[in-house]
């Protein structure tokens, strides 16, 4: 899977999405003592690589993940300077609430807080869904990062 690069001095001001979407839903990033509560949730849905992304984003001050919470429940979340500094990721929605903006609007406070921390730029590393950044934000792939960060990743042994 590529990468991808956004332009983080072309973000717009405001994500109608986000505006829309906090009339109902939270949007926040989580505390210290939901660490396990998050941890346990991406593992669930999005799997081991995953959780162990966002655990590593609960030691950075300010917490690099941003979760979407509705009645209780998390429907969401976006991570970044996780996996490695200046890449946006893991990043993903649960599936009866994805196509309602959700990740547009995670995606939105996961790269205004890069771009407010100073970088120019943010790497999406590994990606899944290329047409939904392109198309979102105007990422572009980078060629010749494909099998990027994750080449050699080990896999899952049995003991």
């Amino acid at each position: 899977m590529k990468d991808m690069l956004v332009k983080l001095y072309d973000l717009p001001k405001k994500c109608q999405e986000l505006e829309d979407l906090s009339k109902s839903i939270t949007f926040r990033r989580p505390l210290a003592a939901e660490k396990s509560i998050v941890n346990k949730w991406v593992k669930k849905e999005f799997g081991d690589g995953w959780e162990s992304e966002v655990d590593v984003s609960f030691s950075r001050k300010p917490i690099t993940t941003y979760i979407a919470i509705d009645n209780d429940q998390i429907l969401g979340f976006a991570a970044y300077d996780s996996a490695y500094l200046n890449f946006l990721g893991p990043m993903g929605v649960k599936k009866n609430s994805r196509k309602k903006g959700l990740g547009k609007a995670l995606l939105f406070l996961a790269l205004n807080s890069m771009k407010e921390m100073g970088y120019a730029y943010a790497i999406i590393g590994g990606v899944g869904p290329a047409k939904f950044y392109e198309t979102t934000f105007n990422a572009k792939i980078i060629k010749g990062s494909d099998p990027g960060i994750y080449k050699g990743i080990l896999s899952d042994v049995p003991v």
